[in-house]
């Protein structure tokens, strides 16, 4: 707990009657510097007493008597505001980076609880596409933000690898093609199911061609199966190569094909519990009593569906891991879809459905329609990687013609770029996809960070002396100084929110507050004194702890901090 919030919680504590904790979970940051350093909003006592929160607050602030690092106490409206000692206060925030370096902004407030993260899912015998861009950065930033609060965390990778798709790619591969199936690209794999779509468009029958040969595969038929595995095979290697450029890792990547042995006991105890009731020839759980159309677990003709293996893998992995919560990380188009199963799940009495969650997203769109790798309308997202790495090298070529591993900067700057171009943006929000937004080098942009935190660390290069441990940082008296501290404060409780509301933008939008009061700063007050070398130090302390929130925070989005660039 920030120790100022503890001595305000301690000060609020007799007179409110309540616990410490309780007290500092409600205090926030007031938005603008002259409210003060602390705010208490006094909404919730105003509710508990039935009176007018601003005379409760009021009469806190003539009750309360300033101690410690607190010096004032007044009340503003509802508010009551406090106001701490800044010398004390910019010595503990700069000192608490400096202690920690890289774990700073970390905790154990999720230590012992297990949570598993479902993203990415991309569908094998299809490239991986723009589309799945989003759920991969974002599932990955969410897992990174819960493993600095000591959750344990475990991603899973569920693959795109079963389903009536795959009946089509059977059906189009055994009539249009004369390659051998282990000869087949990843991009030929995608040209014949872009021509299965456009064909059964005009001719219905090859529909029910790829349902045939779907209900074959589930079925074990060894040509079928022969298929299929080598499409999967040749789908993960692409995948793999992807993520390497990424630079992320998913622990477990299972697909919904593993879990077909697996639905079969689900189904049972859905009957078991008479939830699962017949309609029309299919199997479903009725949910019209909970404002939902019916969950569709086995189609006319016994196919599974995406529920039916979605309620198994819950299961599953609820026996496997025991996770106190698991997250979906997956498109809003799916919303109703697990708002189903959760409720499927719920019914069948499983207590751990209640730590089920989907942080949905919005989604890459062109200008004039939504992207369908069946149509043909998508984006490569390799296309998209090296296009910004070859941009990167031309920005960097010009500019520093003579930097040591260009190679692996510009690739760094390249990718760090695509990256925060998404996780800029609000989960939920649809990004539309403009190839001079998403690669754009200018303004508030993951290049933008990098640079500023290469800024940072070319300060501390041309002093060139070491900082000792006993610097003066009550020398540090400048407003400036005083709300970069702050700022650096609130990296902390910006971790927690981000995590708690599965948001990675959070902590995009922070850093670039960080690098724009850095920025105003440094150009404000001179860093580097020869004449003044005990005020340099301090101010180098001060230059560091940037330099080191920057880092933290970038790493967190999955996107490298440089040094040079």
């Amino acid at each position: 707990m920030d120790t100022f919030i503890k001595e305000i919680a301690e000060l609020l504590g007799t007179t409110l009657q309540m616990r410490g904790a309780d007290i500092a979970s409600l205090i926030e940051r007031p938005q603008k510097a002259n409210q003060g350093d602390y705010a208490l909003p006094c909404f919730f006592l105003g509710k508990e007493q039935g009176r007018n929160p601003v005379e409760i607050a009021r009469e806190l602030a003539d009750q309360l008597a300033p101690a410690g690092s607190i010096e004032k106490i007044a009340a503003a409206g509802p508010y009551l505001n406090f106001f701490v000692n800044r010398i004390a206060f910019v010595g503990r925030a700069i000192g608490a980076v400096i202690k920690t370096g890289a774990t700073y902004g970390h905790s154990t407030v999720g230590a012992g609880q297990t949570l598993v993260l479902d993203y990415s899912s991309p569908n094998i015998a299809k490239p991986f596409g723009i589309g799945h861009l989003r759920s991969t950065v974002i599932g990955h930033a969410i897992k990174k933000l819960h493993d600095a609060l000591g959750y344990k965390t475990i991603g899973i990778n569920h693959l795109g690898d079963w389903g009536t798709q795959f009946g089509s790619m059977i059906v189009a591969y055994k009539k249009w093609s004369d390659k051998p199936a282990e000869e087949l690209t990843v991009s030929e794999l995608v040209a014949l199911y872009v021509k299965f779509h456009a064909e059964s468009e005009a001719d219905p029958a090859l529909q029910d061609a790829a349902r045939a040969a779907f209900k074959k595969l589930e079925e074990g038929d060894p040509e079928h199966v022969a298929l299929w595995e080598r499409f999967k095979a040749d789908s993960l290697k692409e995948f793999d190569r992807i993520y390497d450029m990424l630079g992320v890792h998913i622990d477990v990547a299972s697909g919904e094909s593993f879990f077909n042995d697996k639905m079969g006991g689900t189904i049972k105890r859905l009957k078991a519990a008479g939830l699962a009731t017949e309609s029309e020839g299919a199997l479903i759980v009725d949910l019209e009593g909970h404002g939902m159309p019916p969950c569709l677990l086995l189609k006319s003709d016994g196919a599974t569906l995406y529920a039916t293996r979605d309620l198994a893998a819950a299961e599953y992995r609820y026996q496997t891991y025991k996770f106190d919560r698991m997250v979906y990380v997956h498109g809003q188009e799916q919303k109703l879809h697990f708002k189903q199963v959760f409720k499927v799940l719920e019914l069948l009495d499983r207590e751990w459905a209640h730590g089920l969650v989907h942080a949905e997203f919005g989604h890459y769109r062109f200008k004039d329609a939504k992207m369908s790798t069946r149509k043909g309308k998508t984006i490569l997202l390799e296309e998209v990687l090296n296009k910004a790495i070859e941009l990167a090298e031309k920005i960097v070529t010009e500019k520093n013609p003579d930097l040591e591993d260009k190679t692996n900067v510009c690739r760094a700057v390249g990718i760090g770029a695509i990256i925060f171009a998404d996780l800029s943006n609000r989960r939920k929000r649809d990004v539309e996809f403009d190839w001079d937004r998403i690669l754009s080098f200018e303004g508030e942009t993951g290049p933008y960070l990098q640079y500023a935190h290469v800024r940072v660390c070319s300060i501390e290069r041309k002093w060139g002396k070491p900082i000792g441990p006993d610097t003066n940082l009550e020398l540090l008296t400048e407003e400036a100084e005083f709300q970069l501290a702050k700022k650096l404060a609130d990296f902390p409780p910006t971790i927690r929110r981000a995590a708690e509301q599965y948001e990675p933008s959070l902590v995009s939008t922070y850093l670039l507050e960080v690098a724009r009061e850095f920025s105003s700063y440094y150009e404000a007050h001179r860093v580097l004194n020869e004449a003044a070398p005990d005020l340099t130090a301090a101010r180098l302390t001060l230059v560091a702890a940037v330099r080191q929130t920057l880092a933290n925070g970038l790493r967190l989005l999955g996107i490298e901090p440089l040094s040079e660039m």
